[in-house]
C-alpha cells in the first residue's frame, strides 16, 4: 500500500444572511371592499342561468305534449283505417254485391253458359234467363252479414239473442232452475 499525502481542503467560508425584512405592524391595513360590479355580474349570470335552463325545461315538456297528442291523433286514425278498411272488405263481399245486383233488376239464371270466341257458339244450356231469379239474395234463407248494415237499434225492453242478429225466431233461451231452499248441497249419509 501507498501513502498518498493527504489534503487539506479549505473549510467554507460562511456565507452572510440578508438581514431579515420583517417589523412589526403598526396598524391593521384597511380591508378593500369588494366591488359592487362584481357581485352584481355574478348574480346576474346565475340568474341568466337559471333562466335558460327553465326555457329548456319548458320547451321540452311543450314537445312531449305535442308528442302525446300527435300519438293519440296517431291511434285515433288508424281506428279510423281498419274501420274503413273492413266496410269495404262489407261492400265488396259477394253477398253485398248480389244484394246490390238484385236491388238495380239484375237476375241469376239456372246455369251458366259460355260464349266461345274463336267459332261464336254457346255452350251450356243456353237459355236466357227468366224474369224470376233462382237465387235470392235478401229472401228468408240470406245470412245477416254484420259487416254490410249496423244492427238495428233495439230498445231496452228488447233483448238481443245472438239467434236474433242471425235472423231466427225469438227463441228464449233455457233459464237455469230457480233456488226456493238456499244453495244446493249434495245428500250425505
Amino acid at each position: 500500500m501507498s501513502l498518498q499525502p493527504a489534503r487539506v481542503q479549505p473549510a467554507p467560508t460562511p456565507r452572510s444572511t440578508p438581514p431579515r425584512r420583517l417589523r412589526p405592524v403598526a396598524a391593521p391595513s384597511p380591508k378593500r371592499r369588494p366591488k359592487l360590479a362584481y357581485a352584481a355580474l355574478a348574480v346576474g349570470g346565475a340568474l341568466a342561468i337559471g333562466i335558460a335552463q327553465m326555457g329548456v325545461s319548458f320547451a321540452t315538456t311543450q314537445d312531449a305534449f305535442v308528442l302525446a297528442q300527435l300519438s293519440s291523433q296517431q291511434h285515433d286514425l288508424g281506428l279510423e283505417k281498419q274501420a274503413l278498411h273492413e266496410t269495404i272488405v262489407g261492400l265488396s263481399s259477394p253477398q253485398s254485391l248480389a244484394a246490390k245486383a238484385d236491388s238495380l233488376g239484375l237476375v241469376v239464371a239456372g246455369s251458366a253458359s259460355y260464349l266461345r270466341l274463336s267459332d261464336g257458339t254457346v255452350l251450356g244450356a243456353g237459355d236466357g234467363a227468366d224474369w224470376a231469379s233462382t237465387v235470392n239474395p235478401n229472401g228468408a234463407t240470406s245470412v245477416g252479414n254484420a259487416l254490410l248494415a249496423p244492427p238495428p237499434k233495439k230498445t231496452p225492453e228488447q233483448t238481443s239473442t245472438p239467434a236474433d242478429d242471425l235472423g231466427a225466431t225469438d227463441a228464449q233461451p233455457a233459464l237455469p232452475p230457480t233456488v226456493t231452499d238456499g244453495l244446493p248441497s249434495p245428500t250425505t249419509r
